[in-house]
């Protein structure tokens, strides 16, 4: 039987990388089509079968090489379709069918691999390029959505090729456990699910717990906010990203085992997860003895059910024993007493993906992004009424404006900004008079709302305060688990009122009755989600008071 260091010569990651990326160097030009959930929906399989037979049929297979992706970002003008030939400008092609593919193909890369020097797109396809000089692109700072839109998701040595898995290597052959902790409390990530809470302190919390048996990490892949999808396009996109950094936590703090918790709603991320797990375990990167040292790790996955109160690490971690997803009190907290009473760790699936960046180019360089208690990047869901809506990442301490106005490209048809709306159905509206405000944890607070998971919502002049606050109420009220009863009843109480103001049948004492309940949920509910439900509510009343007291004017006069 060969010894441990032949069996891990044979899977040696720099040798797999050196490999993929001299492979990849051959060929002239490479086709990027998007392949996340959006696109594939628009029909973006069909395209990239359509690309390989007209590559087949011309013998240029072996020149061309095609790459389904993770999301590139602009996903109202999906499917889309990015074209790197060796010596000419790259071109992103936009709202693809199987037409303007074929017109792709026969009247640019064909014709272009043929051509010396610059060859520009014939006109027919001008009104699908989108330039890649587009604030957009320009005004972004990738971490996390580095390899989104640039590898295969499904191959894991195209995520070695571009440095993947070198930062558990570094960390595993280099470094102690308490050392992987001090970077990351040193690089001043905080947790990307919306509590913001300190990433290597929680570390370092469950390091200290001394381990019986068992020791868990549990991956918070739950994504439930309305219009928020950036966990599920990171899963998407760059599986390995989350499993790398789950294993550095794992190695941190001493687990033995991870769990991805994932919304049955996301087939395409929980199969790609599942695949990147596959590979992983193929290539002994899970296991027993990772990388030929002491380390050994495994994982598997648990599907959610659709449950938003399941985004909550206690609720989630019943959920995974099987029980109802309802939360409990705290303490003992989950790095005491979690998965199955056993000391466990939660991080949020954009949290993770930050990990191995952060040891590979040090806590230094990442600190370097944001603000003074807010650092590094975030990753935004773009959404609402706003021209260029999608998939965004940004310092954080970028100002309102500037992701609106700039990367998005501002309110269409001629209306203006009213609002925008952060942190989901839990977080609360911002006035445009607040658009030079920095996105960051504190600044957010202080006009009443939350960063949340990464949910931004662009709300233009033509919209009803009220409605908006009423249809988030609504959501939170359907989601609630029902085990306390202030967010039970108050949130019912709290919408009847809304919807009896919304009607033009309240009563000025129905805003004080409001507010006195919203006060109540979030002092006495037992988790988040009763805590923040008031937040819409609350946060309307503060800046758009006016919309609820021109309902009270409106109502019928017998009725006030």
């Amino acid at each position: 039987m060969a010894d441990m260091a032949e069996i891990n010569k044979r899977f040696d990651i720099h040798e797999m990388a050196n490999a993929k990326r001299a492979e990849i160097e051959k060929y002239v030009c490479n086709i990027y089509c998007c392949h996340s959930t959006g696109c594939k929906s628009s029909g973006s399989d069909d395209l990239i079968a359509l690309i390989h037979s007209i590559l087949n049929e011309k013998g240029l297979s072996e020149r061309v090489r095609v790459v389904a992706t993770g999301c590139m970002g602009l996903c109202a003008q999906g499917p889309l379709i990015r074209v790197e030939i060796k010596g000419k400008k790259d071109v992103l092609f936009k709202r693809v069918d199987l037409e303007i593919t074929k017109a792709v193909m026969e009247d640019y890369v064909l014709k272009a691999l043929d051509t010396q020097g610059e060859f520009t797109p014939p006109e027919n396809l001008s009104e699908h390029i989108l330039s890649l000089d587009l604030p957009f692109f320009k005004k972004q700072e990738k971490v996390v959505l580095k390899n989104a839109g640039h590898i295969d998701p499904e191959d894991i040595k195209e995520y070695m090729a571009h440095g993947g898995y070198l930062a558990l290597e570094k960390a595993l052959k280099t470094m102690t456990p308490a050392e992987v902790v001090e970077e990351i409390k040193k690089s001043g990530l905080r947790g990307r699910g919306g509590g913001g809470f300190s990433t290597g302190m929680k570390w370092e919390l469950a390091a200290k717990v001394p381990t019986v048996d068992e020791k868990f990490i549990i991956c918070n892949g739950d994504e439930g906010d309305p219009g928020a999808y950036m966990d599920r396009s990171i899963l998407e996109g760059d599986p390995h990203a989350v499993i790398e950094g789950m294993m550095i936590a794992a190695y941190a703090i001493g687990a033995t085992s991870g769990w991805f918790y994932v919304r049955a709603e996301y087939p395409l991320a929980v199969e790609r997860l599942q695949k990147a797990i596959q590979a992983c375990k193929k290539n002994r990167l899970l296991g027993n003895n990772i990388m030929g040292t002491d380390f050994c790790f495994n994982v598997d996955i648990r599907l959610g059910a659709g449950a938003f109160v399941c985004g909550e690490e206690t609720a989630l971690i019943h959920s995974i024993e099987g029980a109802r997803g309802t939360p409990r009190p705290r303490p003992p907290y989950p790095t005491n007493k979690g998965l199955w009473g056993k000391p466990s760790c939660v991080n949020n699936v954009e949290t993770l993906a930050n990990v191995s960046k952060i040891l590979l180019k040090g806590a230094d360089w990442f600190a370097s992004f944001g603000t003074e208690t807010s650092k590094g990047t975030k990753v935004f869901a773009l959404t609402g009424q706003v021209e260029h809506s999608g998939l965004i990442e940004v310092p954080m301490g970028t100002t309102i404006s500037q992701i609106v106005n700039e990367i998005g490209g501002g309110v269409p048809q001629g209306k203006k900004l009213k609002a925008v709306q952060t942190g989901g159905p839990s977080g609360g509206v911002i006035p445009a008079q607040y658009m030079d405000m920095p996105v960051c944890y504190e600044e957010l607070k202080k006009v009443g709302s939350i960063m949340g998971s990464g949910g931004m919502i662009v709300i233009d002049d033509s919209s009803d305060m009220v409605s908006l606050a009423k249809f988030y109420l609504d959501f939170t009220v359907d989601e609630s688990c029902g085990k306390c009863a202030p967010c039970r009843i108050g949130g019912k109480q709290m919408l009847t009122l809304l919807d009896k103001i919304n009607r033009g049948r309240g009563k000025q004492k129905d805003l004080d009755l409001l507010k006195q309940i919203a006060f109540a949920m979030q002092k006495a509910s037992l988790c988040g989600l009763g805590q923040t439900a008031p937040n819409p509510v609350l946060s309307t009343l503060r800046f758009y008071e006016n919309e609820y007291t021109q309902k009270l004017l409106d109502a019928p006069k017998e009725d006030k």
